[in-house]
């Protein structure tokens, strides 16, 4: 079908075709998959809202530069296999991509559909050729350029980590990375629940895409204390890469923190997501999720703890967040589809005091109402206490999403390598270039806690800066 053909035949519906999902009282009591995805019509029939602009603003909002405009053509002509490959091109993660990337504040923000409509579903789309190929073993293999004969050293299997692996082997380079978890995936596997991202049949396949490239992966390796980074660079690598993104819990310092019940997210979710707390007593890793949980934070990871509470059996499972909901940095589709299976949201409110009987497990909290006053530097409403409006709210559970800040370790491990007063590893935006020479560092542990796709922009600008560095050498 040629390009005139394809306007003529163009879909000017002013909505996206939806997005197929669970039954929220079903999905409540699974940990299944909550979008079940687009089939062939669906996929098309999107694909026909997309214009095929000349300029292609939509480019401009994808960190890892894919044509969004060629493979949407692809998909228009039903070449579900040429629409993958040509995704592939810049992207070796797209199946993951399409689920948890927050294309509606990037590549979708600049879509010239949304100025008047909803933008075209970039994502939904990208998602359906990634599933398509999988189904269908319809992708063509890649093929890395001639060995070069340097060796890098990547330290995370994140996205940036596996982004960087990817476009290094691709450049012909021979790349080991360094996983300090029992399964490689970063985020992906400890962070983002199964419901969202399942583990088996996607994180786990797309990785097995990129060692089939030759990139090696070995788990178990806690780099900073079975080797550091020097050591790294004294025993045969020529660059490293370092991607240990932002695992360290942030609390907010009131009383009552370290009572029996309270959680951090990262050990809430790891729990359950990574050592499959769910599947107890299949897989023996415990956790206690009481009657009523609270969650204290707005984002997707907040989001993620409430509905998983739910999930494992929680009556009631709440959001409490100190701004109002138009405040909140979670993607509108989680907090939809938190209302649908029923979270409440306690907004304009914040604990000041956790509370605990005469066993030390968490019986409530203290909590005060807040107003909003003047933008902060955010630009997002400052909260102000407002005097006497303490009240007492019951839970038994708390966790705690407030954010979280870098691994330290690899930093505490390398003194010469600097780092900013938050512990972030100081790098170029443009290049990941450390102060270090031949270390480049890239995603959560340079930005703080981001996006999965600001991780993966990073690492591969990083490897076009190692395969630079590396032809100096």
């Amino acid at each position: 079908m040629s390009e005139v053909d394809n306007k003529t035949k163009l879909n000017k519906q002013p909505h996206k075709q939806p997005m197929p999902t669970q039954d929220p009282q079903v999905r409540i009591k699974n940990f299944s998959e909550v979008a079940l995805g687009y089939t062939e019509e669906d996929a098309v029939t999107e694909a026909l809202r997309c214009m095929n602009c000349k300029k292609s603003p939509c480019r401009q909002g994808c960190p890892v530069e894919v044509d969004i405009p060629a493979f949407i053509s692809r998909i228009k002509e039903r070449d579900f296999a040429g629409a993958i490959a040509k995704i592939k091109e810049k992207n070796n993660l797209p199946a993951i991509c399409g689920r948890v990337c927050p294309q509606e504040a990037q590549c979708e923000k600049y879509c010239l559909v949304g100025k008047k409509n909803e933008p075209v579903g970039i994502g939904r789309l990208e998602r359906f050729v990634a599933d398509y190929e999988m189904a269908h073993g319809d992708g063509k293999a890649q093929t890395p350029a001639p060995p070069t004969g340097k060796k890098v050293a990547i330290v995370g299997s994140g996205p940036a980590g596996l982004t960087a692996a990817a476009d290094l082997c691709m450049m012909g380079h021979d790349v080991t990375v360094f996983e300090a978890l029992h399964t490689p995936g970063g985020v992906l596997v400890y962070g983002i629940p199964e419901f969202r991202l399942p583990k088996e049949g996607i994180v786990k396949r797309e990785i097995a895409g990129i060692e089939k490239m030759g990139v090696k992966i070995r788990t178990n390796m806690v780099i900073g204390k079975v080797s550091t980074v020097d050591e790294l660079l004294e025993s045969g690598f020529d660059a490293v890469f370092i991607g240990t993104g932002a695992g360290l819990p942030y609390f907010m310092d009131i009383p009552g923190e370290n009572y029996n019940g309270v959680y951090s997210a990262n050990e809430f979710l790891t729990r359950s997501n990574l050592m499959k707390a769910y599947r107890f007593p299949e897989y023996i890793t415990p956790i206690t999720t009481g009657k009523k949980v609270a969650v204290i934070g707005a984002g997707n990871v907040a989001m993620d703890a409430a509905r998983t509470a739910l999930r494992l059996g929680a009556e009631e499972s709440y959001i409490v967040y100190r701004r109002s909901e138009k405040e909140m940095p979670a993607r509108n589709e989680e907090i939809e589809h938190a209302h649908e299976e029923g979270v409440k949201f306690h907004l304009l409110t914040s604990p000041i005091e956790i509370l605990a009987d005469e066993e030390g497990r968490v019986r409530g909290m203290t909590c005060l109402r807040y107003e909003l006053g003047e933008p902060d530097e955010s630009g997002r409403r400052r909260p102000v206490a407002i005097k006497g409006s303490e009240f007492f709210m019951e839970v038994d559970t708390i966790v705690m999403a407030i954010g979280q800040g870098p691994n330290p370790l690899v930093p505490e491990t390398t003194p010469d390598m600097e780092i900013n007063r938050k512990g972030n590893i100081v790098a170029d935006e443009a290049t990941g270039k450390t102060s270090k020479p031949g270390v480049f560092a890239g995603g959560d542990i340079v930005t703080g806690a981001a996006t999965v796709i600001l991780a993966m922009g990073a690492g591969k600008k990083a490897a076009r800066a190692i395969n630079e560095y590396l032809a100096t050498l």
